[in-house]
């Protein structure tokens, strides 16, 4: 019998020994919190790019047909155009609103002004007129006073046909010209997104300040993926999709990661085109902790954290 007791007395205090080990341990080395990559802890951010940009492309813009002689007008093109305000974009705020999520809209100011109830619709539905421009005149060849004109009268458009102005920007082909960046900063603009360098949001000092960069897409774009020698088929571009998202959404446990997708008003807007973006959208809302942002509040979420990367300032020849 005092054995028995001895041996419940010993295993007692090493019980009470284990514990109080256990407790200075806990006190010296406090569990390690995981870092907040995304609001809510999300695990992965989708954000997806809805161009807003027919009916304001050149006259002498032939589309996807052969460009035709000058001398006669196309009497074509421009119907193919206009299919991108007529079903396409009607199409893609459909779905939107189906899986309950929210867009950036990139929105040329010319295509704003033919389409004012149709753009006014758009940021209506809880998504985000960002500025694309006036015209399809590419940034870089403009004079820096032509560039300033044509980005102050694009958001008066916007905001006067939506009510909101535009804060974020897409270049023409995503090509800046060399004074870009520092007239959007002038012009109250807080963030670009012509810049594939990364997989997350970053900032580019501009005049000693910081920019946001919220990342667009070149392999996730759909008028690379449904034009020209890269076209595929819907099905094989929501596989593609899919891939990326399956390394993106793996990495995002250990590093802020963020997936790009665009969504051109006459190419995503077509039927078949729409059912590879339900059919993805639907795949990747059976992951937990996925979330679609806009890209403002992308943009507002990297200028607040310190541990958004920094580029190099950049320096043109």
């Amino acid at each position: 019998m005092i054995f028995k007791n001895t041996i419940r007395q010993t295993v007692a205090v090493v019980s009470i020994a284990a514990i109080a080990i256990g407790s200075s341990l806990a006190q010296a080395e406090p569990i390690k919190q995981k870092k907040p990559f995304w609001p809510d802890d999300a695990q992965l951010v989708i954000s997806i790019s809805m161009q807003f940009e027919a009916t304001a492309q050149d006259a002498d813009d032939p589309g996807p047909f052969p460009k035709q002689n000058p001398n006669y007008p196309d009497t074509i093109a421009p119907t193919w155009y206009q299919y991108g305000m007529n079903e396409g974009i009607p199409r893609l705020l459909n779905l939107w609103d189906k899986h309950n999520i929210k867009v950036t809209s990139h929105m040329v100011g010319r295509a704003v002004e033919l389409n004012p109830e149709l753009a006014k619709e758009v940021v209506a539905r809880g998504h985000e007129a960002s500025g694309h421009g006036q015209t399809w005149t590419p940034q870089y060849s403009m004079t820096e006073e032509d560039e300033r004109a044509s980005y102050i009268k694009s958001a008066n458009i916007i905001e006067k046909v939506t009510g909101t102005r535009p804060v974020g920007f897409n270049a023409f082909w995503m090509r800046h010209s060399t004074k870009t960046l520092e007239i959007l900063q002038e012009l109250g603009f807080i963030y670009h997104i012509d810049d594939l360098s990364r997989d997350e949001p970053s900032m580019t000092p501009v005049r000693g300040k910081p920019f946001a960069v919220v990342p667009y897409t070149f392999r996730n774009n759909d008028i690379v993926r449904y034009t020209g020698s890269t076209a595929m088929t819907g099905a094989a571009y929501t596989q593609d999709l899919k891939d990326e998202f399956d390394v993106l959404y793996a990495e995002g446990t250990k590093r802020r990661r963020m997936m790009s997708i665009s969504a051109h008003d006459r190419l995503a807007g077509t039927p078949a085109r729409v059912k590879a973006l339900d059919n993805f959208i639907a795949y990747a809302k059976q992951h937990e902790n996925v979330v679609f942002m806009r890209k403002d509040a992308i943009a507002r979420w990297a200028l607040t954290h310190q541990d958004t990367p920094v580029n190099a300032a950049r320096v043109f020849d």
